[in-house]
């Protein structure tokens, strides 16, 4: 590894990579550092989708869109709309055509997938939000051990990723021969890999992006370095440009030049206990979904405190927030389960808070449902995900998965809340066993007819789409009757947050007087998002991220 480079990239989720290979691609010398053992950060983990809206793609899968929708839409979604979520919507589409020309890169659009809020005028059922191509992960070949896990409870055999369309074979098993053939191909297909690699390698959703993503950087001849945290930033003497780096490598520090450019890629504030505090509302944990770095120096304090870079007002919206659960693994690190779309909008599963009592039509995107929990009148943290037995056999909760019959463990560990009847199963959540009662007799009286006059769960196109479309009349709402009854509790958390370094069009990090700091780009969770703190779709993470850190890389790469 040299001592100078033209672009230095700190951070190797998806904004992370895509700035190095677009750097490559554009003739600059790169590297790129990882604090930690593995390439894809929280991308890795995630559900890949990313949010493109009015992309090229949807015309040809017989989609419509237009620019002025879009506006339409997020000017009711966004607050405090700024020139950069202009730029985004203007560079988004030509980001992704010029990366599927230039890299491994391939996407296509999911037709079926609506925006969150799809009653608004502007809004689409599917298409904005593209999916990452199944990758094969021995096109890695060596580096394939490089690349981050899926969280192992997303996999299935301790090493087999399954797509959104496996996931309904998968419940059809034994009553539908082609459900159970198909799945038996699956099996097979995940035994043979097993063979010679250490966990399956079709790769799906956040690990397929974040594999190509590195495919791509790895072929454009980047140089990664895993395990290099980077604990300080070079600059000028007035520390009006960044000059490089220091970071810390095989235990020794080094210093190395970043004749053009810094990119930082870090993954945001979401650990950071001094920073996140001033964004979150009360009642928040300091647990993350996010995947937490090895190291303690984030992009953002390490510009902050060693060059006055600027950041979000303060503010309690200021993440993307996400119901989790949490529980220790056999190895004992710490899980932390999203609830994002695998529970809470199916039919037969209720949230309820101290009181016994429902809060929140469940089937709301993740966002909007913490936003109820951490509402004061609501007393919902932590909350109560309530269901039957056949529920949890169909449709699994939390890290439960579906068809799992040893459950003793989760039992035992206090994660999974088990009871014979209600009126038990409320003494050891130590909620009203009055209020439990009545809040599930009176939510079965209606749900027998697939109604929910409380909530009106199942009543837009994006809670629908969530749900089972087996389940009649209503895809998201049926009784919970079937002893034994279960329980996982949930409090709010975050997938990654919104408040972040202030930066321009370009991603250039400005300072505490909006000047520019030369040398300096931030994007992904670094940057302070487009989004502004609101959440309108599917992969509006992703999708600015992919989008900022093409136009940082271009952008750097024009510099003399």
């Amino acid at each position: 590894m040299r001592n100078r480079y033209d672009v230095i990239v700190v951070g190797s989720g998806a904004a992370g990579l895509c700035a190095a290979a677009v750097a490559a691609i554009e003739g600059q010398s790169v590297l790129l550092l990882e604090s930690s053992s593995h390439i894809g950060g929280t991308t890795a983990v995630s559900g890949g989708m990313v949010w493109i809206p009015a992309n090229h793609k949807m015309a040809s899968a017989g989609l419509e869109d237009s620019r002025e929708a879009v506006v339409d839409y997020l000017n009711q979604t966004v607050p405090d709309v700024d020139g950069r979520l202009g730029v985004f919507l203007d560079a988004c589409d030509p980001a992704i055509q010029y990366l599927e020309q230039h890299t491994t890169l391939k996407l296509r659009p999911v037709k079926r997938y609506p925006d969150y809020y799809p009653d608004l005028s502007g809004a689409t059922l599917g298409g904005r939000v593209l999916e990452p191509v199944p990758f094969d992960g021995r096109e890695l070949g060596n580096h394939f051990s490089q690349l981050r896990w899926p969280l192992p409870e997303f996999m299935l055999f301790g090493g087999m990723m399954v797509s959104r369309e496996d996931i309904p074979h998968l419940r059809r098993v034994g009553r539908s021969l082609g459900s159970t053939i198909h799945v038996i191909k699956l099996v097979a297909r995940y035994v043979q890999q097993r063979l010679t690699q250490s966990r399956g390698t079709t790769l799906y959703l956040g690990n397929a992006l974040a594999g190509r993503l590195y495919k791509s950087v790895l072929d454009l001849g980047v140089t990664v370095q895993v395990e290099a945290p980077v604990i300080g930033l070079l600059s000028t003497p007035g520390g009006e440009r960044v000059t490089g780096v220091q970071a810390t490598i095989a235990e020794h520090v080094q210093e190395i030049a970043a004749d053009k450019a810094v990119i930082l890629a870090t993954g945001g504030i979401s650990h950071s206990v001094a920073l996140r505090k001033k964004y979150i509302p009360d009642g928040l944990s300091d647990i993350s979904a996010c995947v937490m770095s090895d190291t303690k120096a984030r992009g953002a304090e390490l510009a902050t405190e060693t060059l006055g870079a600027k950041m979000s007002l303060a503010t309690h919206s200021g993440g993307f927030w996400v119901p989790v659960s949490v529980f220790r693994r056999k190895d004992q690190s710490l899980g932390v389960y999203p609830h994002t779309v695998t529970d809470r909008a199916k039919p037969g599963v209720i949230a309820v808070n101290q009181l016994g009592k429902r809060f929140v039509n469940e089937a709301v995107s993740y966002h909007e449902f913490v936003k109820a929990q951490v509402s004061p009148q609501n007393s919902a943290i932590p909350a109560y995900l309530v269901c039957d037995s056949q529920f949890l056999w169909k449709y699994g909760l939390g890290k439960i998965k579906p068809f799992t019959q040893a459950l003793d463990a989760d039992i035992e560990s206090g994660y999974l809340k088990r009871a014979d009847s209600i009126v038990e199963l409320a003494a050891k959540l130590g909620v009203s066993v009055d209020a439990l009662t009545n809040t599930v007799n009176s939510f079965n009286e209606h749900a027998v007819r697939g109604e929910d006059p409380m909530f009106g769960r199942g009543s837009n196109a994006y809670q629908r789409h969530l749900g089972d479309a087996d389940q009649r009349p209503n895809p998201c709402v049926a009784a919970i009757r079937r002893a034994p009854f279960y329980a996982v509790e949930i409090i709010p958390s975050d997938l990654g947050m919104s408040a972040g370094l202030i930066t321009d069009g370009t991603a250039r990090v400005l300072d505490s007087n909006d000047r520019v700091i030369a040398g300096l780009y931030a994007c992904g969770n670094d940057m302070a998002s487009v989004m502004n703190g609101a959440y309108p779709g599917p992969g509006i993470t992703l999708g600015p991220a992919l989008t900022f850190g093409y136009l940082a890389a271009r952008d750097a790469a024009s510099r003399t």
